[in-house]
């Protein structure tokens, strides 16, 4: 099955020479989850923006369903729904009617049990003749999701979707795009919150000046790139690492009380167990032993830093 959303190096660059966007290529599958990290000026935005006909591209072609976002833009622009980062709403409309409208500029009919149904998976149902004005800054950023999902897209974009609202929303946002995944809905993720991605996305893509660093499976990623950290908790400071473990890949930790081992899971032995038998031989009492595994915030920054390292 061809992708639902395919980019094929794209490149935004604007007047000044500054390259927002350098190449950029990338297939998304229908009814996947796909995140996308970077730091601020990434250029998650931009490539959003190209991809739903707000910027236009210097360079390269994006196809939705198989529709050029250039050349068969109305297709295209129909079956994409954005989640801006930025609320903007008419604050004197009331909730009900401001969905209906995003329907209707679609080129939808009137359906009000689609729009119910939106409201209802998002808490809305019961302000939905409240005017806009009236909301706290949660619901409204619920009434930009709504706004979205109401022509009933099949590729959803959400552009740091719960930047600044409560741990509530964010949790409704989860539950609602594992909902759509249900439906067929494909999502692409913009967020700071790494735990968001690694709560609900399928695939994660790590974007930097302006270039995918990398796109792959969540859990592969983790297994291939996630380290295993032993802490060795000791019961008297050490001022250095004693010279009988400078074999082993350790550092002193909390100002010298604990021994810090990283190893590969992958590797056929650890070394744990020779480590600790050395530990033992130095002369050095264990307090307590703790594993930790790296997360993919741990590898988001350490594949950034890497980034910044090459083209500085």
């Amino acid at each position: 099955m061809p992708p639902i959303l395919s980019i094929k190096d794209l490149r935004k660059a604007y007047d000044g020479g500054f390259e927002a966007l350098k190449g950029v290529s990338l297939d998304i599958n229908e009814g996947e989850i796909i995140a996308l990290l970077g730091p601020n000026g990434a250029g998650k935005t931009t490539l959003i923006s190209t991809i739903c006909g707000i910027t236009r591209p210097t360079s390269g072609s994006v196809t939705v369903a198989g529709h050029d976002i250039l050349t068969d833009y109305r297709q295209a622009r129909s079956l994409i729904g954005l989640v801006p980062q930025d609320i903007a709403l008419e604050p004197f409309e009331r909730v009900i009617n401001t969905v209906r409208f995003s329907r209707g500029l679609f080129g939808k009919g009137r359906k009000d049990t689609v729009v119910e149904d939106i409201l209802r998976r998002l808490s809305l149902w019961d302000k939905r003749d409240n005017q806009i004005r009236e909301l706290s800054g949660g619901m409204k950023r619920r009434v930009l999701i709504a706004k979205a999902l109401a022509h009933e897209p099949r590729v959803l974009f959400l552009d740091e979707p719960t930047a600044g609202v409560d741990v509530e929303l964010r949790k409704d946002m989860w539950d609602i795009v594992d909902q759509l995944r249900a439906d067929g809905v494909t999502t692409i993720l913009t967020t700071h919150y790494i735990e968001e991605a690694e709560a609900i996305a399928d695939r994660v893509g790590v974007i930097s000046g302006g270039e995918i660093l990398l796109v792959e499976d969540k859990d592969s990623l983790m297994a291939r790139m996630g380290k295993k950290q032993l802490d060795v908790q000791l019961t008297a400071q050490l001022d250095e690492v004693p010279e009988s473990l400078a074999a082993y890949d350790v550092s002193l930790g909390d100002d010298g009380w604990t021994l810090v081992y990283s190893y590969d899971t992958r590797a056929e032995r650890t070394g744990i167990t020779k480590l600790l038998s050395d530990v033992s031989a130095a002369g050095l009492q264990l307090r307590d032993v703790v594993t930790r595994q790296s997360s993919l915030e741990d590898i988001f920054v350490s594949l950034v830093q890497k980034d910044r390292e090459g083209t500085s």
